[in-house]
């Protein structure tokens, strides 16, 4: 078993469904255009991806034991040549549909496009517990350096639609097919590697004893503080872009995320370590950065606040949530490791639900009282999450350390 390869296969396939999530985006008005979707239309389209990447990942979690992580990763890569197939060879009709299921070619825009999320979810479901298995003496660190490759792939896939658009003028057809180049890397590697099996089947721990790890009290409450940090975030990252030409219009909006992305990226890659050692710290003072950015942000005056005091709240902002998702996907498998890939899966399911809650949220905030209040509404998050983990810290130091981890014996 080469666990290096692993975990670079796992990082390419991370980069795959970031590049998704970025190309979709910016291909949405050429879409709309090509297949002359209302704008509610679109949001239909767009809306069984985020669903199924959440559905994936809750079933991967009973599948992967099962059938194994090697196959669920080799099925998530081929989910992608089949979805961006659809979507890309799906006919144009002539005019506006009444119904997505009036014509041939929206149906399969909309099949493809399921596709791509379950393949989301796939990967999501594989690549936690594989690395927690694999690192399983540092699962913390090797899961923010993991998923450093989030935002590294959106900034990839982002970069790589703007250098084609204005370089080559490129068609969405093009660009979209682009994401077919890391996902055929991961294909490649996953078919010549040998998988572990996951932590769980290593020590035998049974499936009556793994789901009873799900009503254990102290899981619970992680289950409940993931909705949290995940809309903390990844909600506002959605909005960003429109938000931040709102408050602060002296630069594009998309330059702000850019640059909180980049932040995450260097400091999962580079600061990881920080979280192995103490995780609840670091998700209590995440939480705490998180909230006072995001609030910071939402304060913000269009024609008082300069860049400067914008990119410093967006650095607050940025370094609180840099820690939060990978964090808490480590510091469940380290502190309940007899649950394996079923507690993982279910903690990413718990997260991106959330962000399919906040997300609405947020936009009716800001239709009923401007960008600042969303950002504000989500910053006040904060408080409960700074609590819990405070509480469950100072209970670690209390029982002799905030790190020790539990054995799957």
């Amino acid at each position: 078993m080469d666990k290096s390869k692993l975990f670079v296969a796992s990082c390419v396939s991370l980069i795959t469904t970031a590049m998704v999530f970025a190309i979709r985006g910016d291909i949405a008005n050429d879409l709309s255009a090509a297949f002359h979707l209302s704008n509610e239309q679109l949001g239909l389209i767009f809306s069984p991806a985020f669903w199924c990447f959440t559905v994936a990942i809750f079933i991967s979690g009973a599948l992967v034991d099962a059938i194994g992580m090697r196959s669920l990763h080799i099925l998530s890569a081929i989910g992608y040549f089949v979805g961006i197939g659809l979507v890309v060879f799906a006919p144009r009709p002539g005019a506006p549909v009444v119904s997505l299921f009036d014509h041939a070619g929206t149906i399969l825009l909309y099949a493809g496009f399921m596709i791509m999320g379950l393949s989301q979810g796939l990967v999501e479901g594989v690549i936690n517990p594989l690395i927690a298995t694999v690192y399983s003496d540092r699962k913390t660190q090797r899961l923010n350096m993991l998923h450093a490759w989030w935002p590294g792939g959106m900034i990839i896939g982002g970069v790589l639609a703007i250098l084609l658009t204005r370089l080559f003028a490129a068609s969405w057809e093009i660009k979209l097919a682009t994401i077919l180049l890391p996902a055929s890397i991961y294909l490649v590697m996953a078919l010549s590697l040998r998988y572990p099996p996951t932590e769980r089947v290593q020590h035998n721990v049974s499936n009556s004893d793994m789901w009873r790890e799900v009503l254990k009290p102290g899981f619970l409450l992680l289950f409940c503080c993931m909705w949290l940090t995940a809309a903390i975030e990844l909600g506002p990252d959605q909005w960003f872009p429109s938000v931040m030409q709102a408050l602060a219009p002296q630069l594009q909006g998309v330059l702000y995320l850019v640059y909180t992305a980049g932040l995450v990226f260097l400091l999962r890659t580079f600061g990881s370590g920080l979280a192995h050692r103490s995780p609840l710290a670091t998700l209590l003072v995440c939480s705490i950065l998180a909230g006072a950015g995001l609030f910071w942000l939402g304060s913000l005056q269009p024609q008082q606040s300069g860049v400067f005091v914008a990119f410093a709240a967006a650095t607050v902002f940025g370094m609180g949530k840099a820690f939060l998702w990978p964090t808490m996907l480590g510091i469940t498998s380290q502190q309940y490791p007899r649950g394996g890939a079923l507690l993982m899966s279910l903690m990413g399911g718990a997260g991106m639900a959330s962000v399919a809650v906040v997300l609405p949220l947020m936009g009716a905030r800001i239709d009923q009282f401007g960008p600042g209040a969303a950002l504000r509404m989500i910053a006040a998050l904060a408080l409960p999450l700074a609590i819990a983990f405070g509480g469950l810290w100072l209970y670690r130091v209390r029982r002799g350390g905030s790190n020790q981890p539990q054995t799957a014996h």
